[in-house]
Order: C-alpha cells, then structure tokens, then sequence
C-alpha cells in the first residue's frame, strides 16, 4: 500500500555492512520477493585517490533525501526501503552510498532503487573533495551532466 512504508534515512561517518541491512529490511517479511539493492564505492582513480571528503548539511541532506524516498514510496509499491549515506574521508574500495528497495516483484524494486540513485548523484546536498595519493590536494568534484540527465528521466509529465 503506497504511503504505508517509511524509509529509513541515515547519514553517518561510520561504514555500513550490505548484507546486515538487508537482513534488518527483510526479516519476517513474507510480502517480500524481491530486493535490490545499489551500494556505491569509493573508486581508486587508476591510483591517484587517497581518499574522497564527503561534506553535508546535516539536517538539510536527511530532508532531501527523505523528500526523494518519500517520492519513490509514493511511486512504486514498496514494502521497504533503506537509504544510506556517508560523509567524512572514505578511502578507495570503502563504501559511500547504500540503497535497498523492498518490494513484492522485482521491476518495482529495480525502478525505485534506480530512480534513487540518480536523484541523489545529483540532487541529494553533498560535496566532493579529492585527496591525491601523492599528497597533494585535489580539487572539488564537480556534477555532471550525465547525472542531471540520468535524473531528468523520472521527471512526471507536466514538470
């Protein structure tokens, strides 16, 4: 039933274990068959990363990506959904980003785990600041156009 499932949000410093999210979702649920999940890493830049800095404004990122799940909710029939976000230094290989939709078939868990991903790489209020491997201070991590793109997809007629 649309509007029934809240999503629950965190950003936070500290990493996160996949499989235990699922698990946390999923438990006892037998409306549940199918889940999908995206987790996003850090990427090692052919080694020149140390680490990527990612900042927020804490309160103001909960509500944004509150306002993005509450749309897939409303969306897609979805009996979970978890959105996870980190902030800090995150070293190459270590994870950034956790999305997992719960839902009772597949396509809807699959477009709402699809539909988050773009609207956070180019809504949700982070920045990217690189740390070369070589010491040195990279610079902020501009958007893409790809990003703005991939998310104007979604957009509802009339928009």
């Amino acid at each position: 039933m649309a509007g029934a499932v809240v999503a629950a949000i965190r950003i936070q410093r500290e990493d996160f274990d996949v499989a235990a999210e699922i698990a946390g979702l999923t438990k006892g649920r037998a409306d549940i068959g199918a889940v999908v999940t995206f987790s996003g890493l850090c990427r090692d830049e052919q080694g020149a990363l140390s680490a990527l800095e990612l900042e927020h404004y804490p309160g103001m990122a909960e509500a944004e990506i509150g306002r993005i799940a509450a749309e897939a909710v409303e969306r897609w029939p979805l009996q979970g959904l978890t959105v996870i976000h980190r902030h800090g230094k995150i070293a190459p290989g270590q994870n950034i980003v956790l999305v997992v939709a719960a839902s009772s078939h597949r396509q809807a868990a699959f477009e709402a785990a699809n539909f988050l991903m773009d609207y956070l790489k180019s809504r949700a209020p982070f920045w990217k600041k690189e740390h070369r491997a070589d010491g040195s201070e990279g610079g902020w991590v501009e958007a893409k156009e790809a990003d703005d793109q991939a998310a104007d997809r979604w957009k509802k007629q009339g928009e």
